[in-house]
């Protein structure tokens, strides 16, 4: 390991991302100075792969866990959200367009690691990776797209399968369902890395990601983490209520107080909140699920969030992969109770969700690890030129069909800005 201190640590991060992305495989992950207890760096860049998992539904955990096992030191990848037909007994039949695999990890060729001003650089060739970021020329072309975003949605339609899913909530067969809609775009190219500063910088969040697998692309502003463990301590931390911000100090404060009020808001919390309670029950060592925080209101560029944190001791019988399986899908995108909740997501919804409400994270070489949650993210297939962006909302029995149409739209604010909605 090489440590560098850089006089200019900004631009020495937008070289090495400019210079990671070169590669076949690369992923950037950078928290934009959020800092919570669970924080383990700043930014971590990882360039080229010598080793590599991909697989589809059936065994990928397994899999996973083998990779982990052969692989020590740092893995980086992400799960999609149909290895839930993994972990329960499920099916996905909608259409995809994106065609990711449900998961792929690959150990990297060259990391870095970003923290306090300093840069950690695990390469067996560490001076020489210096140079080639020093020598790298930014490309500072203003990022513009010119493609039609349609959505597999018209307004009334999404409406409309609000009031079919409160049917369902009538009867009991659900308290809460997550449905989505896809965004999307045809035959118009994309510059991924562009699009992924251009996103950040509007929408800077503490799990952003910009992730390349070959010509696929993810280019992720979340919020929210899905699961991580440090030392014995497994964290999850759902989001459940949001509301938008003001330029205006006060008026933003009187939204921030009406959020952490809001008795509807906090009952679709809870209610992951206990979700997730229960999901946790199953890789931990018995009575030490317990929640850390409850209604924790966030501030972010475009809209506060309510965000509970909910955490465990881990179960010392069952690895990494295994503990992430036990929870997977993340409840916070799901609904209660789970399963129901996916069996009509799969019903109403219109396309495959993949990588969206899926997870990106990494394995450390202490045993550690940090996933977050795939929302307000932009997902890119350079092959046929197909592009997606996911929104959604929880429906519940006191839900408002325009009120939670309206909420997709304010999620989406920071995409649809940068792609000139």
């Amino acid at each position: 390991m090489e440590t560098h201190i850089p006089d200019d640590i900004d631009l020495f991060r937008k070289k090495a991302l400019q210079w990671a992305a070169s590669f076949e495989t690369a992923c950037y992950f950078d928290s934009n100075s959020y800092t919570d207890p669970y924080s383990a760096f700043d930014v971590l860049i990882a360039a080229g792969a010598t080793e590599e998992l991909k697989e589809n539904y059936g065994s990928a955990f397994r899999s996973l866990t083998k990779f982990v096992e052969n692989n020590t030191g740092w893995v980086i990848g992400f799960m999609s959200y149909d290895l839930k037909n993994e972990t329960e007994v499920l099916s996905s039949s909608n259409p995809d367009y994106l065609d990711f695999p449900d998961l792929y990890f690959f150990k990297p060729k060259h990391l870095i690691r970003i923290k306090d001003g300093r840069a950690d650089i695990l390469s067996d060739t560490p001076n020489d990776i210096l140079k080639e970021i020093d020598d790298t020329v930014l490309n500072n072309r203003s990022f513009r797209f010119e493609g039609e975003i349609k959505s597999r949605f018209s307004p009334e339609e999404y409406k409309n399968t609000i009031r079919k899913l409160k049917g369902h909530i009538h009867r009991g067969d659900i308290y809460e369902a997550n449905l989505c809609q896809e965004f999307y775009s045809e035959n118009h190219t994309l510059d991924p890395l562009s699009a992924f500063e251009a996103l950040n910088k509007v929408s800077p969040t503490p799990f952003a990601t910009f992730f390349k697998y070959q010509r696929q692309y993810i280019i992720c502003a979340t919020p929210e983490r899905f699961l991580s463990k440090r030392d014995t301590k497994v964290i999850s931390q759902p989001i459940k209520g949001t509301v938008k911000r003001s330029s205006d100090k006060q008026e933003d404060e009187k939204l921030k107080t009406g959020l952490r009020d809001n008795l509807k808001e906090q009952s679709e919390n809870v209610m992951i909140v206990d979700l997730v309670r229960n999901d946790l029950t199953k890789c931990a060592i018995p009575g030490t699920v317990k929640v850390e925080e409850l209604f924790g209101i966030y501030s972010f560029e475009q809209v506060h969030q309510m965000i509970s944190t909910v955490v465990c001791q881990a179960n010392p019988l069952l690895d990494n992969a295994e503990i992430i399986k036990s929870v997977f899908p993340m409840g916070s995108m799901t609904g209660a109770p789970k399963i129901s909740a996916m069996e009509l997501i799969e019903k109403y919804e219109r396309s495959k969700r993949g990588i969206f409400s899926g997870a990106i994270g990494y394995f450390s070489p202490d045993g550690d690890f940090d996933f977050n949650v795939v929302i307000r993210t932009i997902l890119y297939n350079a092959v046929n030129n197909y592009l997606s962006f996911h929104v959604g909302s929880a429906i519940t029995f006191a839900s408002d069909e325009d009120k939670e149409y309206e909420e997709c739209l304010l999620k989406s604010e920071a995409i649809r800005k940068i792609l000139s909605v």
